[in-house]
């Protein structure tokens, strides 16, 4: 009779008796810290295969991939003559996906030394000890004078206008320069001009949670 106390022979295959995931989700608000007025509450799209490569280059300490920048886009929607709204689903499935229209970018990453305003743009991780999920809370504000070139007055006829923003993403560092980073979330929402008389605000938290409810293997 086998005695099955006896320990596995050298060479034999060994597999882990827990299984374990991990699950990325996302949330925005765009709004006005001035007037309080909330434009966008709402869930985002995470890129799961470029978020599992920048949370594997993050934790290994490479460099690269963590979150850099967040980029804003006039693309993601069609407006007909009657104010119907059509919403393109997002870019979140292949590895070089980016936003349908690129208009304007901040440095959201504090740590940055090109970030010109890192008290209102920046990163932050919160963790409640005995939880088995980690917030990352991304702050972007847009503030008066930017971007150059924005109308004066949020009455414009154009929704099809530069910074009339109807997307948004995070992406990842790269050391190839800004905006060459891979898009790690994207968002489509109702068109939102920005003008030289309204700030907006940008909430955006990124909650990582460990699952560890899965069955076990013998």
């Amino acid at each position: 009779m086998k005695n099955t106390s006896e320990p596995p022979q050298s060479g034999a295959e060994h597999r882990p008796d827990e299984q374990g995931g991990i699950h990325v989700q996302g949330h925005i608000k765009i709004w006005d810290p001035e007037t309080q007025e909330v434009y966008i509450d709402k869930r985002n799209a995470i890129h799961y295969e470029n978020m599992s490569e920048a949370l594997a280059t993050s934790v290994a300490n490479k460099g690269t991939n963590f979150i850099s920048e967040m980029h804003f886009g006039n693309g993601g929607t069609t407006v007909d003559p009657t104010g119907v709204i059509t919403y393109l689903p997002t870019n979140t499935r292949v590895q070089n996906a980016d936003l349908y229209s690129p208009k304007y970018y901040k440095i959201v990453d504090d740590n940055n030394v090109a970030n010109t305003d890192p008290t209102r743009n920046r990163i932050q991780v919160i963790h409640t000890p005995g939880l088995i999920y980690t917030d990352i809370v991304i702050s972007c504000l847009i503030d008066y004078g930017e971007p150059a070139g924005q109308a004066v007055f949020d009455n414009s006829q154009d929704l099809n206008g530069d910074f009339v923003f109807d997307e948004l993403g995070l992406k990842g560092y790269s050391s190839t320069g800004p905006g060459q980073g891979k898009l790690l979330t994207h968002v489509i929402f109702s068109p939102i001009q920005k003008s030289l008389n309204r700030l907006i605000q940008i909430d955006y938290t990124v909650r990582i949670q460990t699952l560890t409810n899965l069955s076990t293997n013998a």
